[in-house]
């Protein structure tokens, strides 16, 4: 039996998770000398209450060797034989080397393959989805994995930030914390490349902001049908209209509009939204 694995940077309908059985190890969210495990100690409105509670905001950081671990044992227990782990971009995280190290600390009972998806929410959910169809499907290890460096060459992720303070705080997207001060006022766009995220451009309004997300989009895609996901952190008038315009501008197989994951809420911040797409 092959499991999917992923980590609580990817973001999914509730759904999806259940009818593909995919499992997902918890980023840990940390708060001064607290730790949460992303998901499971805390949720989405307590995260943002302790934000306005303490006044400060929080940091992330990979789940440990130890954790993947025994989350790997518990799925030998369930019938696993072989164990694809799916994981947000190595360079931006450290959590696909924590399952690489614990990979050869169970070794001896399970076949794990850590995968690094170059990027995070819905591009590593959609990973995750095509990953568990085609093992239930009866795929090998090896044509799976084929199939995520495909999906991973062709997937396009784009976000215009609106709190900028998580994102200069978190360090995450490059030379974005030098251009903070020109960046008052405006939605700076960011896109992912090479497993990075970076500013691209910057505009002064919302609906500019839509526009420009679909077009960047659009120029990678083409006219070709793609799997889509609009996502969201706690802006669903906004998400929906993105996601609105969206399927109205693509042939698409696939979609859905999904929250925010909190672990990637911290280093982006609420308001942002994001179109993820690749060709299928």
């Amino acid at each position: 039996m092959i499991k999917i694995v992923t980590d609580s940077t990817c973001d999914l309908p509730a759904e999806y998770y259940r009818e593909n059985d995919i499992s997902v190890i918890p980023i840990n969210i940390q708060f001064g000398a607290e730790t949460y495990r992303d998901g499971i100690d805390i949720d989405r409105a307590t995260f943002y209450q302790k934000i306005d509670e303490l006044g400060v905001l929080p940091t992330t950081s990979q789940p440990s060797s130890g954790q993947f671990e025994q989350h790997y044992r518990r799925l030998v227990a369930e019938g696993a034989h072989d164990i694809i782990s799916l994981h947000v971009t190595a360079r931006l995280s450290g959590t696909y080397q924590s399952a690489e190290l614990a990979r050869e600390m169970v070794a001896g009972q399970v076949r794990v393959h850590p995968f690094d998806s170059a990027c995070g929410s819905a591009g590593l959910g959609f990973m995750a989805v095509e990953a568990a169809r085609l093992a239930r499907a009866g795929h090998s290890v090896a044509d799976i994995l084929a199939r995520m460096e495909v999906i991973r060459e062709r997937m396009n992720l784009v976000l215009s930030i609106k709190d900028m303070r998580f994102a200069q705080m978190s360090g995450r997207v490059g030379r974005l914390q030098g251009s903070l001060a020109s960046l008052l006022n405006i939605k700076p766009i960011v896109l992912l490349q090479d497993g990075v995220i970076d500013v691209v451009e910057k505009v002064r309004s919302q609906s500019r902001a839509i526009s420009r997300l679909i077009k960047i989009v659009s120029d990678q895609v083409g006219s070709e049908p793609v799997n889509l996901a609009v996502i969201h952190a706690d802006a669903p008038d906004e998400g929906q209209a993105l996601m609105e315009q969206a399927a109205r501008y693509f042939t698409w197989r696939e979609s859905f509009l999904v929250n925010l994951t909190t672990s990637l809420v911290v280093h982006f911040g609420p308001g942002t939204l994001g179109l993820v797409a690749y060709r299928v």
